[in-house]
C-alpha cells in the first residue's frame, strides 16, 4: 500500500495496479474562448499508490476531489496527460483501444445510476450477456444464469426488463453484468448512493461476499465514510487532485493524520458499526 509515499513489498510481489506521478487535465468546459480549443484543469496533479490484489479499497473526498476522475483513469476510459498506469505489470497508460481490448474483460465498472446504465429495451439476460458475446467467452447463457444466481436475483430475471425491477435489484444486475467476465478487478463508482438504507445494506453485504468468494479486487468510490468504514479495508482521500491520506481503514477512522479527513470524519455522522445491517 503505499499513499504519496510508497509501501514495501515482499521480494518479487507485484501490487495488482501500479500508479505513479498520476496526473489528468481536462478541457474547461464552461470557459468559451474565441478562438481554438477550452483550456484544460489540473483534476489529478500527480499520485502514487498501489492497489494490492484482494483488497477493497475505499475511495473519497468531497465534491470534485477527483475520485471519479480517478477512477476512470484506473479502468483507462480516459487518458492520463502524466504519469504511469501499470495493470498487473502491464503499462496501460497510453495504450491505444487495440491494446486494451484484452484487458477490457480483466477490469470492469459499476455505474451510479442502474437505470441510466442499463437498455430499458433489452433484457435483463440480454444485458450481461453483451459483454460475454464481445469478449469471446462460450457457455453464455449458463453464464449469465451464474452471474444472477450470484447477486441472489436467480436466473428467472433475464427474462425481464429493468424497467420491472426496484432500485436495488437493478443495482444487483449491473453487479452481475460485472462479475460475469470473471475480471480481476472492479470499479464501482457511487453505487448505494440512490438507494434507501435497507436497499444499501444488502448491495454491501453482497459486494462484501463476492470480493471474498471470487478473490475480486474492488475500487469503492463513495462520499459516505459509514459505507467506507463498513465495506473497505483501506481508505484513500482525496482532497484537491491529490492524496491526502491512504491507510488502512481502521487506522484512518481511529487516528486520522490529515486535518481534510478529520473534517470529513467531524461532518459526516457515522452510524453505529455493530448495528444490524452495518
Amino acid at each position: 500500500m503505499a499513499g504519496n509515499g510508497s509501501a514495501t513489498n515482499a521480494p518479487g510481489h507485484l501490487p495488482l495496479y501500479q500508479v505513479r506521478g498520476l496526473k489528468v487535465a481536462l478541457p474547461d468546459l464552461a470557459a468559451k474562448p474565441l478562438f481554438g480549443p477550452p483550456p484544460r484543469i489540473d483534476i489529478l496533479t500527480g499520485l502514487d499508490f498501489d492497489i494490492e490484489q484482494g483488497t477493497a479499497l475505499g475511495i473519497v473526498g468531497g465534491s470534485g476531489s477527483g475520485k471519479s476522475t480517478l477512477g476512470r483513469a484506473l479502468l483507462r476510459l480516459i487518458e492520463p496527460t502524466g504519469g504511469t498506469i501499470r495493470f498487473a505489470g502491464t503499462d496501460i497508460t497510453h495504450l491505444d483501444e487495440t491494446g486494451l481490448r484484452p484487458l477490457r474483460k480483466r477490469f470492469h465498472m459499476i455505474f451510479q445510476d442502474p437505470m441510466s446504465s442499463l437498455n430499458p429495451r433489452r433484457r435483463v439476460g440480454a444485458i450481461i450477456a453483451d459483454p460475454l458475446h464481445l469478449h469471446g467467452f462460450d457457455r453464455v447463457r449458463e453464464r449469465v444464469g451464474e452471474a444472477l444466481d450470484h447477486v441472489g436475483l436467480g436466473r428467472a430475471f433475464a427474462a425481464r426488463y429493468p424497467h420491472e425491477l426496484s432500485g436495488g435489484q437493478r443495482q444487483r444486475v449491473g453487479i452481475a453484468r460485472a462479475i460475469a467476465l470473471e475480471p480481476e478487478f472492479i470499479l464501482a463508482d457511487e453505487i448505494v448512493s440512490g438507494l434507501d438504507v435497507s436497499s444499501q445494506a444488502q448491495v454491501l453485504n453482497l459486494l462484501e461476499r463476492l470480493v471474498a468468494e471470487l478473490g475480486l479486487t474492488l475500487a469503492f468510490i463513495s462520499h459516505d465514510l459509514s459505507v467506507i468504514r463498513r465495506l473497505c479495508s483501506e481508505v484513500m482521500v482525496l482532497h484537491r487532485g491529490q492524496i491526502v491520506e491512504h491507510a488502512p481503514v481502521g487506522e484512518v477512522f481511529a487516528e486520522p493524520r490529515a486535518a481534510y479527513t478529520r473534517q470529513l470524519l467531524d461532518a459526516i455522522p457515522l452510524p453505529d458499526p455493530d448495528q444490524p445491517g452495518w
